[in-house]
């Protein structure tokens, strides 16, 4: 994954100041494999604290924006103005950033979930869709080698045809109602008006929808959501459990939770298909269970004996060595860069070159959105409405 020879990509960002988490995740994985380069950015909604934060980071002052129009508007006029821009606001922001972005021909690297609307989503695809730019959702999950190496058995046909899927994602730290401390990212991440109609399901589960359908090649049919506020006054679930019916007849269940004590980042996803299954969980994110039917249980490790090419090629250091959360970050970021100079060439992209884009961005929206559509309907089976 490393740079050949090629100069490092100018790169802005949008959001992610000061006391912002993701940003900053943004920024290290944009430089593992050393192919962007940070010279601009609008890192607050307001003009003292973004240049603050510009001065942070040691930018040039005059690439330092109190607005991110004004930002896109001058980017694209600069000879040497930024090719790529991350998009780490909050969800309600997305959608105009992206915009801003994508009409001048600028890439977009974008957090999840694409949007905090459906209808912005809608609209979002379609911009995307008639921009020359390239879109990159950052579904980081889905960079971690033995996810790869999880999906490329799937596709091989290593264990059949797939029956059944779960997939959960708990954590702990809104146990308690921990917004009405002052806590930055539980204040947004509760609020309707900046994180949309989705609370957990929004923020954990559709990293967890993602992954399934990533790993297993599914297309969702239908779902049935039971969503549940648990803590007193709290405006957004913090509890979901969804049933899930895929093409081909293949059914699924989802549960996210960010009040289940005794979780930290637990997302874990198991796969049976008519001839074996798979296991993977995020905190041990190096290890990949695979049960062959009728045959001893096999733990296949990142960069160890029966790890294939899908693994390998998003692997850094040698095996028994710990990568996870920034390095699965920094793949999607080389995975960027590969696309963008591909684009930029008008060569053709290696097909091993794997990203989620505008399309999963809003499948996770209709996700949510289907999620709350079923759960007001008493859990009634419903479609996304794509």
């Amino acid at each position: 994954m490393e740079r050949q020879g090629a100069d490092r990509i100018r790169l802005g960002m949008v959001g992610g100041g000061r006391d912002a988490f993701i940003g900053g995740v943004h920024r290290i994985a944009s430089r593992i494999d050393d192919q962007f380069e940070l010279v601009a950015g609008c890192f607050s909604s307001t003009e003292e604290k973004s240049r603050a934060s510009g001065a942070d980071l040691g930018l040039n002052k005059d690439r330092v924006y109190g607005d991110f129009a004004e930002m896109a508007k001058r980017e694209a006029r600069l000879k040497s103005g930024i090719e790529a821009v991350a998009i780490v606001t909050p969800n309600h922001m997305h959608a105009a950033v992206a915009r801003e972005f994508l009409k001048r021909g600028i890439h977009v690297i974008c957090d999840k979930p694409l949007t905090s609307t459906l209808p912005d989503a809608k609209k979002l695809a379609k911009t995307a869709e008639a921009s020359d730019a390239l879109f990159v959702l950052t579904h980081n999950y889905t960079g971690y080698p033995m996810v790869r190496q999880a999906r490329e058995m799937v596709a091989a046909g290593e264990i059949g045809a797939v029956r059944v899927v779960q997939v959960e994602y708990p954590q702990d730290w809104l146990t308690e109602a921990t917004e009405e401390t002052g806590q930055k990212q539980a204040s947004w991440r509760t609020d309707p008006a900046r994180s949309g109609a989705g609370g957990s399901t929004g923020d954990i589960g559709t990293h967890a929808f993602n992954l399934a359908g990533f790993v297993t090649g599914l297309k969702l049919e239908a779902l049935a959501a039971d969503l549940q506020s648990f803590v007193s006054g709290r405006q957004l679930d913090d509890n979901a459990h969804v049933m899930l019916r895929y093409e081909g007849g293949a059914r699924g269940m989802l549960w996210c939770s960010q009040v289940a004590p005794g979780n930290e980042n637990a997302l874990r996803l198991r796969v049976y298909g008519e001839t074996g299954g798979l296991e993977w969980a995020q905190e041990t994110p190096n290890v990949l269970r695979h049960a062959p039917f009728g045959e001893p249980v096999r733990l296949l490790t990142r960069a160890g004996a029966g790890t294939g090419a899908a693994a390998g090629r998003v692997t850094r250091i040698p095996a028994g060595h710990p990568e996870g959360y920034l390095e699965g970050f920094a793949n999607l970021y080389s995975e960027a860069a590969a696309a963008l100079r591909a684009r930029q060439s008008g060569t053709k992209l290696d097909a091993d070159v794997v990203f989620p884009g505008i399309a999963e961005g809003l499948e996770g929206v209709a996700f949510v959105d289907a999620c709350v559509r079923s759960s007001k309907r008493n859990g009634a089976w419903v479609n996304l409405a794509l």
